[in-house]
């Protein structure tokens, strides 16, 4: 289980915003630790999901969601179609963080309501799946302007929140230096959070749009344990940049 490998070793993933089963299953045959279905920047539907998630039933790789919003509805109906967590934006404060942890956690930790429902197998597994849900699912909160930096230690802080996970292009533009999350203002925050979080026991994560393996090893090595490489529409057009350039001569 991802939760558990989490706390030996750094878990690599990468980032879906394609619709498309097939681009999970390949995700998901390469040996990748975890993915990440974006529902806030793509039109990927809530009635996408099964489907991507079946493409993947099989494997040991373990499905995420980026809901659109930190709403208790999306979060229960992400989770109930088998999502074994949830990244959540729009987090600044420790109540939002709250809301999120009580949004995916069953009663009495949480507000999460009880169906029959994918997850449990359609009301097969209720019993197990209730009782082990709570644990077993991860919440993780985006981490995304200056404000939700400046209240890291807080955010952190939350009951049954198991981490953070920067958002590098969205934190660039809150500190005035959009689209360049190198930026010494951008790392300067990353490492705020990512030391916030090695003292308080909980998951850094952070995504790196474009590969670069001697910079995730720098990002592991200062204690982010799970990272996204990547984004499928990234791979797709660079491989097709590439066969472009090769027409043109290049």
């Amino acid at each position: 289980m991802l939760k558990e490998s989490l706390k030996t070793k750094a878990a690599i993933g990468s980032w879906i915003q394609i619709p498309s089963p097939d681009i999970c299953e390949i995700a998901a045959a390469s040996g990748i630790d975890w993915f990440a279905v974006d529902m806030e920047h793509t039109e990927i539907s809530y009635e996408s999901l099964p489907d991507m998630f079946r493409a993947v039933k099989d494997s040991s790789t373990a499905p995420f969601v980026r809901t659109r919003t930190n709403d208790r509805l999306e979060i229960r109906r992400a989770l109930d179609i088998g999502a074994k967590g949830v990244i959540i934006p729009l987090v600044e404060t420790a109540e939002d963080a709250m809301k999120a942890v009580e949004s995916a956690k069953y009663p009495p930790e949480g507000v999460r309501g009880f169906a029959f429902c994918r997850a449990n197998g359609w009301g097969r597994n209720f019993d197990e799946y209730v009782k082990t849900a709570n644990k077993e699912t991860m919440v993780l909160v985006m981490i995304e302007s200056r404000r939700s930096v400046e209240n890291i230690e807080e955010i952190l802080e939350v009951n049954g929140l198991d981490g953070v996970f920067i958002g590098p292009y969205d934190m660039s533009g809150s500190y005035g230096v959009t689209g360049n999350p190198s930026h010494p203002l951008v790392e300067e925050a990353c490492n705020k959070v990512v030391e916030a979080c090695n003292r308080a026991g909980k998951i850094a994560g952070k995504h790196i749009v474009n590969p670069d393996r001697e910079y995730i090893q720098s990002d592991i090595r200062k204690g982010f344990s799970m990272i996204a490489v990547g984004i499928d529409v990234l791979f797709l057009r660079n491989g097709f940049d590439f066969i472009a350039k090769m027409n043109d001569g290049k």
